[in-house]
């Protein structure tokens, strides 16, 4: 059976989600990723991805019908997958699911009206009225409205699927890959000049919903000048560091984003992962898939109380309230003062990965959910 999965910019890092189901069910069937890409090229963390990729123009509306109608053609499979609840993934799913009557199924993984609704009245009123966005407030509005003419929905979060039913997929991680036996960190260390310090790590876009404007409140609060925090995924590190106060410039690494295979690395770098997520409405429906990634390669974790957070975390990790700053410096304090403590929650977390989140069990949900389609 050929699988189709519809993308809504595979230039953004909404890719790494298609591509991980998409993987998960390539043993079995024949799959391909299409959809709009809006930058140049596909996003740089999968930019040697090892699956079929079609990439068609990203336009405003009016001309993004003609993309619309390119790919209406050009698609021939046997199951359409829209990843995300947006015009130019799911809209464009449930058009080729009327005009040809191939089923459609349709990946949630965030809650996309959440992303226009943290603005206040004007800000909802600017992008309300921005209609030449395909992917704008009224059309991704519209396809709430729509998700019942999908045949079948997964989703990444109980907030979602609270909200729209479905199937719960977290995003899990292969950590036959991604296993802290198999990656030696020093070498990044030695690369960064950070042999002897205490690494902290964020890795990730650092979007305001994520919280890394209170880390890097934490970091300065922290009394031990060995605690050095790391930045990985910036797409201008040196615009990212311009005006920082130089007693936090000194403790800061800035890095850009870099690809899927180095991963591995840079994390058995760290001696700890924080993901600081705030609470918002961007945030109440999504779970941050960097924490699955820290979960396979065995780190300490500090997050936040948001979303899943604390059930995927259960005992193997570190919490504190969002947006509080001074919890999050503490609890940094404490993972790097108790190291024996720390490992001890990283080889936990492993663990409950391997039984829970790894993409060995998130295969054999995909093969049940699409095996009345075959």
């Amino acid at each position: 059976m050929k699988i189709t999965f519809l993308c809504f910019d595979l230039s953004d890092n909404s890719l790494g989600r298609a591509a991980l189901l998409a993987g998960g069910l390539a043993r079995h069937h024949e799959v391909e990723l299409v959809g709009p890409m809006k930058g140049k090229a596909v996003w740089f963390p999968l930019k040697d991805l090892d699956l079929a990729v079609r990439p068609f123009p990203w336009q405003r509306l009016p001309r993004f019908a003609c993309t619309v109608r390119e790919v209406l053609r050009s698609i021939e499979t046997d199951l359409l997958f829209a990843c995300k609840l947006r015009p130019t993934s799911f809209g464009v799913g449930v058009l080729k699911k009327r005009q040809s009557g191939i089923p459609l199924l349709v990946d949630i993984d965030d809650w996309e009206l959440g992303f226009y609704y943290h603005t206040g009245f004007w800000g909802k009123l600017g992008r309300f009225l921005n209609l030449s966005n395909p992917n704008g407030l009224p059309y991704t509005w519209l396809m709430e409205r729509l998700v019942g003419q999908a045949d079948g929905i997964t989703v990444s979060n109980r907030f979602l699927q609270e909200r729209f039913s479905g199937t719960l997929i977290p995003h899990c991680r292969d950590t036959r890959v991604l296993d802290p036996a198999r990656h030696d960190g020093r070498k990044i260390r030695e690369q960064l000049g950070l042999q002897n310090k205490k690494v902290v790590m964020f890795l990730g876009t650092p979007r305001g919903h994520k919280g890394v404007e209170d880390l890097l409140a934490a970091v300065q609060k922290v009394q031990d000048p060995q605690v050095h925090l790391v930045v990985v995924g910036l797409d201008n590190p040196e615009q990212f560091m311009a005006g920082r106060p130089e007693e936090l410039v000194a403790r800061l690494t800035a890095l850009s984003k870099v690809p899927l295979e180095e991963l591995p690395g840079y994390l058995a770098a760290a001696d700890a992962m924080v993901i600081p997520q705030r609470r918002t409405s961007d945030t109440v429906g999504q779970m941050p898939a960097k924490i699955f990634d820290a979960m396979a390669m065995g780190k300490p974790i500090i997050s936040t109380r948001v979303s899943d957070i604390p059930e995927v975390l259960g005992e193997s990790g570190y919490l504190v309230e969002p947006g509080s700053v001074d919890e999050l410096a503490r609890a940094i304090e404490h993972v790097t003062r108790h190291p024996e403590e720390a490992a001890a929650r990283g080889r936990r977390a492993r663990e409950r990965c391997i039984e829970l989140y790894d993409t060995r069990v998130m295969e054999a949900r995909l093969l049940e959910l699409v095996k009345p389609f075959e």
